[in-house]
């Protein structure tokens, strides 16, 4: 699944067993959250620290995503859950600038390309 959140952008699917490398069995229970920047992982482990301290930000060369992190899947859906509380917000985008501010300036501008491309499916 993708993830846009205020603390940017991830890509969560179950993680593979063991050292999680290619062609190995799928664990159901552990997911890996990859991201394009490192600053995205980094700023959830500081917003959750009591449920991510303990996981760290794994940079991947060769791989489509830079960096990852992996975590129990009963983990990672608190992580969801909480991230669900505190949307007190009614404009996602507005929220993103606003939060970020000039550094979250690019992921900003990923995010309206992402929406003229997802405005464009639902025409």
């Amino acid at each position: 699944m993708w993830i846009f959140t205020k603390h940017g952008f991830f890509s969560a699917v179950c993680a593979r067993q063991g050292d999680g490398a290619h062609h190995r069995p799928v664990d159901p229970d552990r997911m890996m959250v990859r991201g394009r920047l490192k600053s995205h992982l980094e700023a959830l482990r500081q917003r959750f620290p009591e449920l991510l301290a303990d996981c760290a930000v794994v940079e991947t060369g060769g791989t489509d995503y830079a960096v990852r992190l992996f975590v129990a899947k009963t983990t990672w859906a608190q992580v969801l859950a909480a991230l669900v509380e505190e949307t007190d917000y009614d404009n996602f985008k507005s929220e993103v600038a606003e939060y970020l501010g000039s550094p979250g300036a690019k992921y900003e501008s990923a995010l309206h390309e992402v929406w003229g491309v997802m405005r464009r499916l639902q025409k």
